[in-house]
């Protein structure tokens, strides 16, 4: 258990250490060798603002948005929630200056696009330097479906079959791609358009692969941009955050009422258009950093590290053999299925309340009061719960005519082990037939991995 959780978890600061499968035609550590070296902005993949704060060892400040700020301050509770921090208060990171607390970027734009919250100010003073570990929800699989396993007898004997059937079909529907995309990992390569109209299709089957596209592309458009606002953020030791954000809205059709990287899927034609409409430059290359990218992390997501990625194949595999060679695959994908069941709002704490422990109790023995995304050190920041070596105080926050922030009424609220509820989107064709309309009205939630949290009586939504 504990080597799955390290395993899930990046330390940009030392050499890649991942056990990964063999036969790739390019390392983790080719890779990291590369985007330091040769994207613009990759030194700021080890020297970011973000990754020197953890290390310092001195009192982090971070900024969190709520609209929930009444039930907070009545409950004097602080609740946490899932997604790609797994179990943790949704963050960005502040730096303070003599003018003011100044939002990282990425707070910035949580501002700017959600008026209606509170911004909130919270202070962590931790016990020793923090180990600069962010967890990598794209490497949770193997996390997930032994969760899954453990826990199935939760579900009926119908919902279990239900899921068996739903991952199996999606497995074989995608199977052509997932083979093609594990031959590029090996050095076979296949024509990058190609690949990307393959790779479009396969995301109806296979959800998974949007987050996996998407992540490719957010990395892609962060270390290679180079605008002058790219260029503003990485003097302070940023990444430009914004990019990303553009990208999801400009590729999918009412992405602002219902965010779901599940229907993230351009095609050749359609990608290159996206990137070129963020930054002209970026767009000739895109499609062939798309191929190469996305089938190695393929690779190295979905398959036990045991494996030889050169032997695998997933046509024709039965889901036994499947979940003993790729692991992680099954798991992305049976944890998505049980989002789409009825009973998930029953479910739902049963299975990410496991998943939360497990994360506290690893980041504890870490030492890591402060988790943070993982896929890059790009100011996706939270705060662990259950950390009992640090102090924590949280003030709302007023800005000021310059974009700075001050803390104006403290709040007496401590944090709980409670995850605040969460509601699962229905899938799109399911929608449609309910509906008969793609539109689903719905607010936006702090992260861009999971559907929009639901309010807890007495705590706080990320």
């Amino acid at each position: 258990m504990r080597d799955e959780w390290e395993h899930a978890h990046t330390d940009y600061t030392v050499p890649a250490q991942r056990h990964v499968p063999a036969s790739l035609a390019e390392s983790e550590s080719d890779w990291r060798h590369y985007l330091e070296r040769s994207a613009p902005n990759g030194w700021l993949i080890q020297h970011n603002a973000m990754t020197e704060a953890l290390v310092s060892g001195q009192p982090m400040y971070l900024l969190h948005t709520t609209k929930d700020i009444d039930a907070i301050r009545t409950s004097r509770q602080l609740h946490v929630s899932t997604g790609c921090l797994v179990g943790a208060l949704y963050c960005s990171p502040l730096a303070s200056q003599r003018e003011g607390l100044r939002p990282h970027n990425l707070g910035a734009y949580l501002m700017e696009t959600k008026p209606s919250t509170t911004p909130m100010i919270f202070e962590v003073i931790p016990d020793a330097p923090i180990q600069p570990k962010g967890v990598d929800y794209l490497h949770l699989g193997a996390i997930h479906l032994r969760t899954y396993l453990r826990y199935q007898s939760f579900l009926t004997p119908a919902e279990n079959d239900q899921l068996d059937r739903a991952v199996l079909a999606g497995l074989r529907a995608g199977a052509v791609f997932l083979d093609v995309a594990l031959r590029n990992a090996v050095g076979h390569t296949t024509g990058a358009p190609e690949f990307i109209d393959q790779l479009s299709d396969a995301v109806a089957h296979v959800p998974f692969l949007g987050y996996l596209y998407f992540e490719v592309l957010s990395e892609y458009l962060m270390l290679h941009s180079a605008t002058p606002e790219t260029k503003t953020y990485a003097q302070v030791g940023e990444l430009n955050n914004w990019l990303y954000k553009r990208l999801a809205f400009a590729a999918v059709d009412g992405m602002g009422q219902l965010f779901d990287l599940a229907r993230f899927n351009p095609r050749h034609h359609r990608l290159v258009q996206l990137i070129e409409g963020i930054e002209p430059a970026l767009g000739p290359g895109v499609a062939e950093y798309v191929r190469r990218r996305l089938s190695h992390l393929f690779a190295r997501t979905a398959l036990h590290p045991s494996q030889d990625a050169a032997a695998v194949t997933f046509q024709g595999a039965d889901l036994s053999t499947a979940r003993k060679a790729a692991p992680g695959l099954i798991g992305q994908m049976a944890f998505r299925e049980i989002r789409y069941m009825a009973r998930y709002r029953q479910l739902y704490h049963c299975f990410e309340k496991a998943k939360a422990l497990e994360a506290w109790d690893y980041w504890n023995s870490e030492g890591i009061p402060t988790p943070f995304n993982g896929i890059l050190p790009k100011g996706e920041i939270g705060i662990n719960p259950v950390y009992p070596r640090s102090s924590v105080r949280v003030w709302t926050a007023e800005q000021d005519s310059k974009g700075y922030l001050h803390p104006a009424e403290e709040v007496m609220a401590v944090f709980t082990p409670h995850l605040a509820s969460w509601w699962a989107p229905p899938r799109q064709r399911e929608m449609r037939k309910a509906t008969g309309d793609s539109r689903v009205e719905l607010a936006l939630g702090a992260d861009l991995r999971l559907p929009p949290p639901r309010s807890s009586m007495n705590g706080v939504s990320a």
